[in-house]
């Protein structure tokens, strides 16, 4: 059953009722789910569909050619064509007043042995099919490829795109339908577990408690995830072993450059070009403090996708017991104790994608614009009434650009109800951004719910939200 993408199907078929040439890019790391939207779009369709290999270029004409063939002369086989302008021109001429789809999926395996194919394609569509019915998807899964060299000034193919698709992860609330009778506690823990990427989405058994399928994914030496991280990025590096540092580091709560390339023994020009790298694959994200984004100082890494962030946080030391055959023992006595723990972060991400749906929607009595976090120092004084400085953060902080308007948040996904220290903690903290915006809301998000003390509080400027909240 195909789930979700509503808004990426409604611009594919938009791109589809434009009588004439067109071309549409669609490109998102591994497993995000970009064959699996194109296949759902096409399935009642006249297409084309190929998926390029890591085969050189002789092999993939071949392999291509097979697919042209295929759709105007069913059956009939062992013809091929020698250049990409031979099966371009046979598609010309065959086409005929039908509207047909081509996609050419993988784009980078292809042109990374065939650099002319972007500058044939260019002249096809330019001048050859100009006056068909023929629509051009490129897809792939390289990011800076599909960027630099597709969809750049530099590229032969710009100016040529009717649109472009960047298909990211599903949002917790998209990812929720993939268990729709799952409680919200585990519909998000669901969402932690997989990051919202399709791929994992679809492997979850709805039937199966949550327990139950992290155990059969991660934890059984035959488990689909338990290998995933490891031929992932065997599939995107030629060494793994210089990334699987870093990402081990990040994944332990290192997130700055000199940090990591000292933990790691490399010095920051090596470590930076790798984490370029990553981010290019999609899996880690550069982050920016909200309210100083040109500050270079103010920089930390992150890992985007949560998947990895559960497999480095528990699989690697539990390996041999896992190897043993007892990863469901290693599971309940030492990681589902822990779950909450891990989920924080993840919880955090919910909760800023909330602000920002019901922000831009001005329930907040602004425009909210973006939403991140903030960081820095405070001055406070300890219990005996000496000043100290400590490092601060924010959970959530949205802003509005246009009414200077900002609004902060909490998030708490723990066992235990919110009390008052953190309602302090808050109020203080968000006054330490108040020089460029006026506050507008207090928004605490909470799996436990809060304590007696809240009842008192009758400020409509203070929101109390709890998991379920963010499910309405």
């Amino acid at each position: 059953m195909f789930i979700g993408r509503e808004k990426e199907l409604e611009s594919l078929q938009e791109f589809y009722d434009k009588d004439g040439i067109g071309m549409m890019v669609i490109y998102g790391r591994r497993r995000i789910g970009k064959s699996t939207l194109i296949s759902e779009f096409i399935k009642d369709k006249k297409n084309i569909f190929y998926t390029a290999t890591k085969v050189g270029k002789n092999r993939n004409l071949e392999l291509f050619s097979s697919q042209v063939i295929d759709l105007f002369m069913p059956g009939v086989e062992n013809i091929t064509f020698k250049t990409t302008e031979a099966i371009f021109d046979y598609i010309d001429k065959n086409i005929g007043n039908d509207k047909v789809i081509l996609v050419i999926d993988e784009l980078p395996y292809w042109a990374e042995k065939d650099e002319a194919i972007l500058s044939v394609l260019q002249k096809y569509i330019d001048v050859i099919w100009k006056d068909k019915n023929l629509k051009v998807i490129l897809c792939g899964s390289a990011l800076s490829f599909m960027e630099n060299k597709v969809l750049s000034e530099k590229s032969p193919l710009f100016g040529r795109r009717d649109s472009q698709i960047k298909l990211e992860a599903f949002n917790y609330l998209d990812a929720a339908k993939f268990v729709p009778d799952y409680t919200n506690e585990d519909k998000a823990i669901c969402y932690g577990i997989t990051g919202g990427v399709a791929k994992y989405l679809s492997l979850i058994d709805p039937k199966k408690s949550i327990d139950e399928n992290i155990i059969r994914l991660f934890f059984k030496t035959d488990g689909y995830l338990y290998d995933e991280t490891r031929n992932l990025l065997t599939q995107e590096f030629s060494d793994i072993s210089l990334v699987n540092n870093i990402i081990e580091q990040i994944a332990s709560g290192e997130n700055t450059l000199n940090i990591i390339a000292s933990k790691i023994g490399e010095k920051d020009p090596t470590v930076l070009y790798s984490i370029e790298k990553l981010i290019d694959v999609g899996l880690v994200a550069r982050k920016k403090c909200i309210t100083e984004e040109k500050n270079k100082k103010k920089t930390q890494y992150v890992l985007k996708d949560y998947m990895f962030k559960f497999w480095y946080e528990f699989i690697p030391k539990a390996t041999s017991v896992i190897e043993m055959g007892q990863g469901a023992i290693y599971y309940q006595k030492v990681v589902k104790p822990v779950m909450y723990s891990f989920m924080g972060s993840v919880f955090e991400e919910m909760c800023r994608y909330y602000t920002l749906k019901n922000g831009i929607l001005g329930e907040y009595g602004c425009f909210v614009t973006s939403v991140g976090t903030w960081w820095g120092i405070e001055n406070t004084v300890d219990k005996n009434g000496e000043p100290r400085t400590q490092s601060a953060d924010i959970d959530v902080v949205a802003l509005s650009e246009i009414d200077k308007k900002v609004i902060v948040g909490e998030c708490k996904f723990k066992n235990e109800k919110i009390d008052k220290n953190i309602y302090d903690t808050l109020i203080r903290r968000g006054n330490l951004i108040t020089s460029k915006y006026e506050l507008s809301k207090y928004i605490f998000f909470s799996l436990s719910g809060y304590t007696e003390w809240f009842e008192k509080i009758s400020d409509e400027n203070v929101l109390l939200l709890t998991l379920d909240s963010l499910y309405i």
